[in-house]
């Protein structure tokens, strides 16, 4: 979809709304006495906590006043169809697990996307205060030491390369095991960051996050947000990542390669 640049401001602007909105009802709940979740599933643990629902309510009700054209995807409310070609995809916590445990690395997710996929994203720590974004030319990043332009890391080797992942699982046991064989190749493997994972390949820090069993709602910012700053993310063979499922998110197209080829033996 072409957008004018005053089209694209007015999106930029609404993001931010949105994640300004999250912080808020998230950091009013965060690290808190009594703070309990329930489970969306009986087999496993799938927290929801009053904060997630306040976070997707409160950006919802600012898009029913600035864009009520545009679709909605939620994780918690699920999906509101629109009119003008634009949906907005919203995870309110990406990392509720980390969430209750008082770890300062889940964040909110808010992106908005086209028939083609997202055109634009953010990435926000509330706690930390960090903020990437990325979409419509620019990649930066805003938080406690100021504003800085993303950039993904240059091509290297898988051994020297760090990879992360949430879950050691990574999935099904076929997925699990060429998630191992992958492991073994790197340097350094590390688990549990949710979204910040995905942060930390925009700003240079890391090469790869794989992960599986994802959602549309927890890859669409991200997606945004690593190809503004270089990166790439598709499945697992390489093709469109932004309806979820089995994730390569890699610093630039080099390692892409080399992982994609080791988790498909």
């Amino acid at each position: 979809m072409q957008l004018s640049e005053a089209e694209q401001d007015e999106l930029i602007v609404v993001a931010g709304a949105l994640a300004d909105a999250a912080r808020r009802e998230t950091l009013a709940h965060f690290r808190t006495a009594g703070l309990g979740a329930d489970s969306k599933e009986t087999q496993r643990f799938d927290p929801v906590t009053v904060a997630d629902r306040a976070s997707e309510k409160a950006m919802r009700a600012i898009l029913a006043l600035r864009r009520p054209r545009d679709a909605i995807l939620g994780e918690e409310f699920g999906p509101r169809e629109g009119t003008s070609g634009l949906t907005w995809i919203l995870d309110p916590i990406d990392g509720t697990r980390g969430y209750l445990s008082g770890t300062p690395t889940w964040g909110v997710l808010v992106a908005v996307a086209d028939a083609e996929g997202p055109i634009y994203g953010l990435i926000d720590q509330p706690y930390i205060g960090e903020r990437f974004s990325g979409g419509f030319g620019r990649a930066e990043v805003h938080g406690p030491m100021g504003r800085k332009q993303l950039a993904a890391r240059p091509a290297r080797a898988l051994s020297d390369a760090i990879l992360f992942s949430t879950f050691p699982e990574v999935g099904t046991p076929a997925e699990g095991a060429a998630f191992a064989r992958l492991a073994r190749e790197m340097r350094l493997v590390r688990y549990g960051m949710d979204c910040y994972a995905y942060a930390l390949i925009a700003s240079g820090q890391i090469d790869l996050v794989v992960e599986a069993g994802l959602q549309p709602y927890d890859v669409a910012a991200p997606i945004a947000v690593i190809e503004a700053a270089g990166g790439i993310v598709t499945n697992w063979q390489g093709g469109p990542a932004a309806g979820g499922g089995q994730i390569i998110a890699a610093a630039n197209a080099e390692v892409h390669a080399a992982a994609m080829a080791v988790l498909n033996g």
